[in-house]
C-alpha cells in the first residue's frame, strides 16, 4: 500500500540527502542551492552523519542535521526545520559557528580553515520580508566588504516560495519540498522529469512502500507533531504572559502618571500657600508702614499744635 509521504519530515529529509545511496542527491542539491557562491561545482562529497534507519525507531531525538565534506574540503549542513521559535537564530548561528570551529585541533593553523555553509529550510517563516524566501547571511562590514569567504548562512523559506514554473535546480529543489507529500506518483508533473526528482521520488516510495521505513516516518511525525503542539502552547502561555506583563505595565505607568499629578498638585498647592502667606506677611507689614506712618503724622500735629499753643502764650 502507498502511503503520502512528505519530504519535510526529517527522517525522510535526511534519507534523501543524507544516506550514502543517495550521495548523487545531496551533491546536486548543493550546487543548486549555492551555485554561483561556488568557485567550482562541487563533484564529490564525504557524508559526515550518513542516514541511519535503526536511529529513527529506536531514538526519536536523534541528530537529523545532515553534515558533509566538499571535494574541496568546504563544509556543509543540511537541515529541515519545521517550527520557528524565538531562538531558532541563535541556534543556527551557533550551529554554523561550531561546525566552522569543528575544523581545527590543538596546535593546528587557521590557514587550514574552509568555507563552511549551512543551508536551513525553513517550513515556516522566520524573516520580516514576506517577498524574499531566500536569504544569505556572511561575515561583511556594513559597506559589504568580506572579512573572509569562508561561507555563511543559507536561510530558504519554503512558504514564501510561490514559483508556478521551474527555471532553476534550485527552483526545482524547493517546489519539491513544498509540495512533495501531494505529488501523484503515477502522474508526475514535467518539473518533476529529471533524474534527480525521480531518484528523489523513489526515496519516498520507500517510506510508502516499506512498513520498516514508514513506521519509522509515522513515529517520527507523530513526534514532530507533539513538539509543534508543545512550542504552539507554549507560544501561546508566552504571548499570554506577555499580554499579562504590558496590560500590568501599563497599569503601572497609569498609577505612576497619577502620582506623578499628585504630586504636581501637591506641589502646586504649597505654592499657593506660600504665595498666600508671602501676601499675607506683606499686607501686615504694609498695614504696619501705614500706622507707623499716620502715628507719625499724628505726633508732628500735636507737636505743630504745642508749637502753636506756646506762640500764642508768648504774644500773650
Amino acid at each position: 500500500m502507498r502511503h503520502p509521504i512528505d519530504p519535510k519530515i526529517d527522517c525522510v529529509f535526511k534519507a534523501l540527502l543524507g544516506a550514502e545511496a543517495n550521495r548523487a542527491l545531496l551533491i546536486h542539491f548543493l550546487n543548486a542551492m549555492l551555485g554561483s557562491e561556488l568557485t567550482a561545482p562541487i563533484s564529490s562529497v564525504e557524508i559526515l552523519n550518513p542516514y541511519n534507519e535503526r536511529e529513527f525507531l529506536d531514538d526519536k531525538l536523534s541528530v537529523v542535521d545532515v553534515k558533509a565534506r566538499d571535494d574541496q574540503g568546504g563544509l556543509h549542513q543540511i537541515e529541515i526545520q519545521l517550527l520557528s521559535y524565538r531562538d531558532l537564530p541563535a541556534r543556527i548561528s551557533y550551529g554554523w559557528a561550531d561546525l566552522y570551529s569543528s575544523q581545527l585541533s590543538s596546535g593546528e593553523t587557521y590557514a587550514k580553515l574552509k568555507p563552511t555553509y549551512a543551508i536551513w529550510l525553513l517550513a515556516q517563516d522566520l524573516l520580516p520580508d514576506p517577498d524574499r524566501y531566500l536569504h544569505d547571511f556572511r561575515l561583511r562590514d556594513a559597506q559589504g566588504r568580506s572579512l573572509v569567504d569562508h561561507g555563511g548562512i543559507w536561510l530558504l523559506e519554503l512558504n514564501k516560495f510561490h514559483a508556478e514554473r521551474v527555471n532553476t535546480e534550485q527552483e526545482r529543489w524547493l517546489k519539491f519540498f513544498k509540495e512533495g507529500a501531494t505529488l501523484d506518483r503515477e502522474a508526475l508533473p514535467l518539473w518533476m522529469q529529471t533524474p534527480e526528482m525521480r531518484q528523489a521520488m523513489s526515496t519516498l516510495e520507500r517510506f510508502s512502500e516499506k512498513d520498516r521505513a514508514y513506521h519509522a516516518y509515522q513515529a517520527r511525525q507523530n513526534y514532530l507533531r507533539q513538539q509543534m503542539s508543545i512550542q504552539q502552547e507554549l507560544d501561546e502561555r508566552r504571548a499570554d504572559i506577555e499580554q499579562a506583563q504590558r496590560a500590568l505595565e501599563q497599569e503601572q505607568l497609569a498609577a505612576e502618571r497619577e502620582r506623578l499629578a499628585a504630586e504636581q498638585a501637591r506641589a502646586t498647592a504649597e505654592q499657593a500657600r506660600a504665595t498666600a502667606e508671602q501676601a499675607r506677611v506683606e499686607t501686615e507689614q504694609a498695614c504696619m508702614a501705614l500706622e507707623q506712618e499716620r502715628a507719625a503724622k499724628d505726633a508732628a500735629l500735636a507737636e505743630l499744635e504745642r508749637l502753636k499753643a506756646q506762640l500764642r502764650d508768648s504774644t500773650d
